[in-house]
């Protein structure tokens, strides 16, 4: 009995021994051959990360209005899974379908979702109406989310609900369709892009950054764990060329002609011809970049970099200027009009009224925009060496450079002589609308061909560096005195109200040249007679150009419209608001008895307005201003409500007292207006000549302010450089007179 008890106990101790062996080299291989393994693990699931979103860099206008930017937004995701399990599917499709106002169809797909072996899925996301949602409507769901959290709570199944509202950042487009296709859309994904977007990417995407830390089973970080902060690193912001004003005319002007011609695409480019940096650059059709899935895709192309055409008449410019250059054009030389037979060819080449105008001088041609003339100079005189040479100079073939995406090169093509004469006004050739402009520039700026720009400035938020873009010259295709010449020839196509093609595109005031296009498509191996390509492309003023502006447009819906009636009419009313709106005088003052009031606008009533509303309402109106004073409110104005004034004369927002106010810079302000504004800030005005304000000096005699002022009639009047003279030559007495005074005693003390 002993015996058996004995071997029992060993037989226990033994197994017991045993277990706890096996249990001692568990713990050995688990604590020691296998810790770093566990270890690991341990922290994996200790560990949590949140993802720090870089922002997207800004879009900005060169006066800093914001065209694209980042935003906070919200998406919106479901857990079928956990919905099912509580039985609450029926509130959750309900609830965010009110909320969201999306389909219902698509939430209760979203909350219903399965695996294909039947199984909810544990996440899905909201794409359609919930996704990138605005704060409101994510307040209006976080409210219904809490009331639901109340329920569970009351039914003690926990407080999670299985919907998900993640903070998140969205693309917007504060301005809408303004410079569309020129800036782009990024997607909801940000995958997808176009335009600058698409161009810079690299530059207006940043860094994401993280944040990893140790937490405990209720995801509340560990005071002494491990933390890694990688902070993020956010997008380049990007100051485009292109003014904000300026955009708007141009847009505002195509969107007239779409409405009245109905053609297929009309685009237009304003440019400074001094540095090539576009002030605007559009396309109609136009698109929404906030609602980019409602547009189809046409409506986004950037015809002005991506189409090739056949330019017609404006292409005229390049050969007129290389006859000029070449000394091959005499504008009263006289020539036969109406046919020109291709020599070794079966081709007649016609002017557009076919019969032409008899003989007339090589100056009248290029009013009439007469083919045979350019056949003449092209082909006959320069031929076709010299002629391709000067196109090629002038940049056509080739991209200019400019930072947009799909950017074509164009073709010219010189096999036979019909090829040559048909280059010669601009058939046969292949061109895009930015070549033509940069062309065009080089003709206005002294010869110079530049390199295009729609980028001011680029900088960087994380070294806080900017990158400024600067004017490059490509080359000197002509000489500036060729430049001078054909500014005048091409000045009297707009200003011969008579015979000028391009008569509709005059400013009165201002010295205006350009030229007309009217080039037939071809279209299956011929050229149509019904479907035109009409255009129009100048600068002003003539003798210090401040813009150069092409318009073509695409099919206008009256086979008779051409450049002239078309695009001519656009140009004058954008170049004259943009004139205006850069404060560029006139070159002369209309008589009052012209007959027109084309550069005179009514002062609109300011009185009483708040300083931001009447800025904006003069803005629209293309109108310059100063603000005289700190105050927020316009309690006078300057000219008067109702003065009928030039629209590059000031108006002068009045907003305190006049002891608080400061003398105002008067320049080109007429001697009646200086006399009512010094006499609103109290002080005394002296003026000396007559007609607007040149200069001005401040003084202070026995506590009263004293405003000296030289006036001088308006520049490119009869009685401008008589008065300019007179004014030099007192200027140049006192200087004499103040040289051979004696020095004042004390002054003579000092130096003795």
């Amino acid at each position: 009995m002993n015996k058996r008890i004995r071997l029992r106990t060993l037989l226990f101790g033994g197994v017991m021994t045993l277990l706890f062996l096996i249990l001692i080299g568990r713990i050995f291989y688990v604590q020691v051959l296998q810790g770093d393994f566990y270890y690991e693990k341990a922290k994996a699931r200790w560990a949590a990360a949140d993802k720090l979103t870089a922002k997207r860099g800004t879009i900005t206008d060169r006066n800093g209005n914001v065209l694209a930017m980042d935003t906070i937004a919200y998406n919106v995701s479901v857990n079928p899974k956990l919905i099912h399990e509580l039985g609450i599917t029926e509130e959750v499709v309900k609830g965010l379908q009110e909320t969201l106002d999306a389909p219902e169809s698509d939430i209760r797909k979203a909350v219903t979702a399965k695996k294909e072996n039947g199984e909810f899925y544990a996440h899905r996301e909201l794409r359609r109406g919930g996704w990138q949602i605005e704060k409101q409507t994510a307040d209006e769901l976080t409210a219904f989310r809490n009331e639901l959290k109340e329920e569970l709570l009351k039914k003690k199944l926990g407080y999670d609900t299985g919907i998900m509202i993640d903070e998140t950042l969205k693309r917007e487009y504060p301005r809408d369709t303004l410079a569309s296709q020129l800036v782009g859309y990024i997607d909801v994904n940000r995958e997808n892009k176009t335009g600058i977007e698409a161009y810079f990417d690299e530059q207006l995407t940043g860094t994401d950054g993280i944040f990893r830390y140790q937490k405990d089973g209720v995801r509340v970080q560990l005071s002494e764990g491990e933390i890694e902060y990688k902070p993020q690193q956010d997008g380049s912001s990007i100051a485009l060329t292109i003014d904000n004003d300026i955009q708007w005319y141009v847009e505002e002007a195509l969107r007239g002609i779409m409405e009245k011609y109905q053609p297929k695409s009309a685009t237009a480019i304003a440019a400074d011809p001094q540095t090539m940096e576009i002030l605007a650059m559009a396309n109609m059709p136009e698109f929404n970049p906030n609602a980019y899935w409602d547009a189809p895709y046409a409506n986004m192309f950037n015809h002005a970099v991506g189409s090739l055409y056949e330019p017609g008449s404006t292409f005229k410019i390049a050969t007129l200027a290389a006859a000029v250059e070449e000394g091959l054009f005499n504008p009263d030389e006289l020539y036969q009009s109406g046919r020109y037979k291709v020599p070794g060819d079966t081709h007649v080449i016609r002017d557009h009224n076919l019969d032409g105008w008899g003989t007339i001088s090589f100056l009248d041609g290029l009013k009439y925009s007469s083919n045979v003339a350019f056949v003449k100079l092209g082909l006959e005189r320069l031929g076709a060496e010299r002629l391709r040479d000067y196109i090629t100079r002038f940049g056509f073939g080739q991209k200019t450079g400019i930072e947009l995406p799909n950017e074509l090169t164009g073709s010219i093509r010189f096999q036979y002589n019909m090829d040559i004469a048909a280059a010669s006004f601009g058939q046969g050739v292949s061109v895009t609308a930015i070549q033509q402009v940069a062309a065009v520039a080089a003709v206005a700026n002294g010869g110079k061909l530049m390199v295009p720009h729609v980028i001011k400035s680029v900088t960087d938020p994380n070294t806080n560096t900017t990158m400024l873009t600067e004017p490059k010259v490509i080359r000197q295709v002509i000489s500036e005195d060729t430049s001078r010449k054909v500014g005048e020839y091409l000045e009297q196509v707009v200003s011969d109200q008579e015979i000028g093609t391009g008569r509709n595109a005059y400013i009165e005031g201002y010295r205006v040249a350009g030229k007309t296009g009217t080039a037939q498509k071809y279209i299956g191996g011929r050229y149509s007679e019904e479907k035109f390509m009409v255009s129009f492309i100048g600068y002003a003023p003539v003798d210090n150009p401040r813009i150069v502006l092409y318009i073509a447009v695409d099919e206008p819906n009256d086979r008779y419209a051409g450049g002239g009636s078309v695009a001519a009419p656009a140009f004058q009313e954008i170049v004259r608001k943009s004139l205006r709106k850069m404060g560029v005088a006139p070159n002369w003052v209309p008589e009052e008895n012209s007959g027109t009031n084309e550069i005179k606008v009514v002062v609109p009533d300011m009185g009483k307005l708040q300083v931001a509303r009447a800025k904006d309402e003069l803005k629209a109106k293309a109108l310059s201003y100063e603000i005289v004073g700190d105050g927020g409110t316009v309690l006078a104005q300057i000219p008067s409500e109702g003065s009928i004034i030039h629209p590059t004369q000031k108006v002068y927002l009045i907003t305190e007292q006049k002891d608080k106010l400061p003398v105002p810079n008067l320049t080109g302000v007429s001697l009646r207006d200086a006399l009512e504004l010094t006499s609103i800030i109290g002080a005394k005005l002296l003026p000396q000549g007559s007609g607007y304000v040149v200069s001005q000096q401040v003084e202070e005699k026995n506590g009263v302010r004293i405003v000296k002022v030289q006036l001088l009639p308006p520049a490119g009047s009869e009685l401008y450089d008589e008065a300019a003279a007179t004014v030099a030559a007192l200027s140049e007495e006192e200087a004499v007179e103040g040289e051979a005074q004696p020095a004042p005693k004390d002054e003579q003390a000092a130096e003795n």
